[in-house]
């Protein structure tokens, strides 16, 4: 999966030259972040008495105009329209992550209300999908990274901050500048022990 500054999104099998799918053509916000989700979306089955759910693997797609778009994968369309596509941020998304599956979301990002990182449920109506929102990072949140075994949110900031928070609680646990400058990507080990985190300097 490619996404470019010109917000084309576009993707490839290993071996074939041609594209498969473009998701976004260019004349879109620029791609900020995008991920695949292997569990995907739930969507029901034709058994609707049964209640059966299958699960179809997703991708998403943010944006520097603050917004996340979820296409499902398997796409028989060439210029297929996502699923879900709304605005979490004002200003721009910079990263998001997969809970457990695509029905709930963490982002980052800028808004003018600076809440900035964000938890939306994808299964119920865009006017009530907001479940939370931290109120963190001066001038925008960065990266993000999804602790799943601790359920942790760990964000990065402009400023050098980072914040964790407990998803459970739905509250911020600690807050320490480990850089001088914004921090650009975090990496979590296997074990939840240890996160390593990088920055502009």
């Amino acid at each position: 999966l490619t996404g470019a500054q010109d917000g084309s999104v576009r993707m490839f099998e290993w071996t074939r030259p041609q594209q498969l799918v473009c998701f976004r053509q260019a004349g879109n916000a620029r791609v900020t972040r995008m991920y695949f989700n292997a569990q995907g979306n739930k969507a029901r089955t034709t058994r609707r008495a049964l209640g059966a759910f299958i699960h179809r693997e997703t991708c998403g797609v943010a944006d520097g105009e603050g917004f996340l778009s979820i296409w499902q994968v398997n796409q028989t369309t060439s210029n297929p329209k996502p699923y879900l596509s709304w605005q979490c941020h004002s200003k721009t998304t910079s990263d998001f992550a997969f809970i457990t599956s695509s029905s709930l979301v963490a982002t980052s990002g800028q808004s003018n209300d600076n809440r900035n990182v964000c938890l939306w449920d994808t299964l119920v109506s865009s006017g009530n999908s907001l479940i939370h929102a931290f109120t963190c990072h001066d001038h925008g949140a960065t990266v993000l990274q999804y602790a799943p075994k601790h359920q942790l949110l760990i964000s990065g900031g402009r400023k050098g901050y980072i914040c964790i928070f407990d998803i459970r609680q739905r509250q911020s646990l600690f807050t320490f500048q480990a850089h001088e400058s914004a921090v650009k990507a975090l990496a979590l080990d296997t074990s939840e022990d240890y996160f390593v985190t990088g920055s502009a300097e």
